[in-house]
C-alpha cells in the first residue's frame, strides 16, 4: 500500500547485394567496386546520418517550464529524472546513452540494469557524479528542476497534460537529442493507434456510451476532467462518471454507488498483491452496483494508462477494449 501511494504521488506530480565482377580497366573496376560493396554503401548511410545529426546542433529550444535552452552538441550522456521520459528516451533509440534513472523506472526490462538517481527525492549527488550532459525531467519533479539547474546540469522540462502535449513532448525530445525522425515515426505510430480507437467507436451513440468508474487508488481516489485518464475514456467512447470534478479527487463510498457506473477501471493493480478485481466484486455494499452484477471489472496496466509516454496511445487500446470488446473482435 504503501509503494501504491508513493507512485500515486508520482502520478500526482505527477517505443545483400553481392558486388558484380567489373569490366573494363583497373579503375573503373576499383569504382565498381566501392558502389557495389553493401558494406561500404552502410557504413557510408551511417556516417552521412551522423553528420547530419551533428549538424543539427547546436539546437535552441524552449521546454515545458518555459526556460529557453541552448544544447551545444548531441548528448552521449542521459539522466533521466521521472519513468515517463525514460520511456521515451528508449523509444527514440538512447537506450545506450542513458546513464541513470529514477527508483520508479520499470519499462523497459533494460533500467534494471542502469544506475538509480533516488525516486521522489532525487540524489542529487549521484546525479552530478553521472556526468550527464542532458537531464529529462517533468515539471511534476518540481523545485528539483531549479536544484539541478543550479548544480550546472542542463534539464530539459517535459509537463505533458493531455494526448496532444505527449505527442509535442516527444517530438522535443527527438529535437534536443538529435532523432527528430525516430521522433515522428513514434508520433506517427501512436497517432494511428489512436485513429483506430477513434474510429472503432464514433458510431456509438452518446447514449448508449458506456459510464465509468476510474479507481487509481483503494482509498477510492478517481479522475476528473483535465487528466490524461478522462480524455483516454472520453477517446475510447466511454464516460467518466466523476468528469464533473477536476485532477484527483477522493470520493466517498456512497458517491460511487449513487453514480452506478457501468465499468469499473482499476490502474493499481500491478502495484498489489492478490487479485484487485476480486477484492472490488467482494466489497459488501457494492453488490448493486451494474459494472459488478455485470461483471465488468477490468485491472489495467497502471503504467502505461498514466504515464505521458510513448505507450499513452496502447493504454487507449486497452480502454476501448474493456469498454467495447466486441469492436476488437470483428
Amino acid at each position: 500500500m504503501k509503494q501504491i501511494k508513493s507512485l500515486f504521488l508520482l502520478f500526482l506530480m505527477t517505443f545483400s547485394l553481392i558486388g558484380l565482377a567489373a569490366c573494363g580497366d583497373d579503375e573503373s573496376s576499383s569504382e565498381q567496386e566501392q558502389t557495389d560493396d553493401p558494406r561500404q554503401e552502410e557504413h557510408a548511410a551511417e556516417e552521412d546520418s551522423q553528420t547530419e545529426k551533428e549538424a543539427d546542433f547546436p539546437v535552441t529550444l524552449t521546454d515545458d517550464s518555459g526556460t529557453e535552452m541552448t544544447i551545444e552538441k548531441k548528448p552521449e550522456r542521459i539522466v533521466s529524472v521521472i519513468p515517463s521520459s525514460t520511456e521515451i528516451a528508449f523509444a527514440l533509440g538512447l537506450g545506450d546513452q542513458i546513464v541513470g534513472v529514477s527508483d520508479h523506472d520499470n519499462y523497459p526490462e533494460e533500467v534494471k540494469n542502469i544506475e538509480k538517481i533516488g525516486g521522489l527525492e532525487l540524489n542529487f549527488e549521484k546525479i552530478v557524479s553521472l556526468e550527464p550532459d542532458l537531464v529529462l525531467a517533468n515539471t511534476a519533479n518540481g523545485e528539483a528542476i531549479q536544484q539541478m539547474r543550479d548544480l550546472g546540469l542542463n534539464v530539459l522540462v517535459l509537463g505533458a497534460q493531455n494526448l496532444e502535449g505527449t505527442f509535442e513532448n516527444i517530438l522535443l525530445t527527438g529535437k534536443a537529442t538529435g532523432t527528430s525522425e525516430k521522433a515522428e515515426e513514434v508520433v506517427n505510430q501512436m497517432k494511428a493507434e489512436r485513429d483506430e480507437v477513434i474510429n472503432l467507436v464514433s458510431e456509438i451513440p452518446e447514449e448508449e456510451r458506456k459510464t465509468v468508474w476510474i479507481e487509481v487508488g483503494q482509498d477510492l481516489f478517481s479522475v476528473g476532467s483535465g487528466t490524461f485518464l478522462n480524455e483516454l475514456v472520453e477517446l475510447a467512447g466511454g464516460k467518466n462518471i466523476m468528469d464533473d470534478q477536476e485532477g484527483w479527487p477522493q470520493v466517498s463510498e456512497e458517491e460511487v454507488l449513487e453514480r452506478n457506473p457501468e465499468v469499473i477501471l482499476l490502474t493499481y493493480g500491478n502495484y498489489m498483491e492478490g487479485d484487485p478485481v476480486e477484492a472490488v466484486k467482494n466489497r459488501e455494499n457494492w453488490q448493486s452496483v451494474t459494472a459488478v452484477q455485470e461483471g465488468q471489472i477490468y485491472s489495467l496496466d497502471g503504467d502505461m494508462v498514466t504515464r505521458p509516454g510513448p505507450r499513452i496511445t496502447q493504454g487507449l487500446q486497452e480502454i476501448a477494449r474493456s469498454l467495447y470488446p466486441e469492436k476488437f473482435n470483428q
